[in-house]
């Protein structure tokens, strides 16, 4: 991946977490599932709901993304999030979309509700939890 590709990366995630906020969740970048895949965002309110954000910096990185449809047995909520000159034809029309920039971003198409089941719940927001803890202890160097 490109450093620009990166940036571009980081900056929409940072605005993704804006909006998360905004709406009561709490998050967090690059979320290591069970399964050992990674999720650019996710986040967790109040009552435990999680929403997952895959991030794409432009086309090519989703045309390479055949990974996003296993992100979606571990969230109630699943977006794509892009910025506004992402051709969003190519994106699936069944999935909820966030437009973002490094500020904030807006919901353009609400997520389907997966109904998370109570264990895998459980599970995820304890992964979630370990991995915010560990963070808040690492130095940054070893971030």
């Amino acid at each position: 991946m490109s450093s620009d590709r990166s940036d571009k990366g980081v900056r929409l995630a940072k605005g993704v977490q804006v909006l998360l906020t905004a709406m009561g969740y709490e998050s967090l970048r690059e979320v290591k599932l069970r399964t050992g895949r990674r999720v650019d965002v996710m986040g967790i309110n109040s009552k435990g709901r999680i929403i997952v954000v895959e991030v794409k910096s432009g086309p090519a990185d989703f045309r390479v993304d055949e990974k996003w449809t296993e992100y979606l047995e571990f969230c109630d909520e699943y977006y794509f999030a892009v910025d506004e000159d992402f051709p969003q034809n190519l994106l699936p029309t069944d999935q909820g979309l966030i437009i973002a920039d490094g500020f904030g971003g807006a919901i353009v198409t609400p997520s389907a509700d997966f109904k998370l089941n109570a264990s895998r719940r459980r599970n995820v927001i304890l992964r979630f939890a370990r991995i915010a803890a560990r963070r808040l202890n690492t130095p940054e160097t070893q971030k």
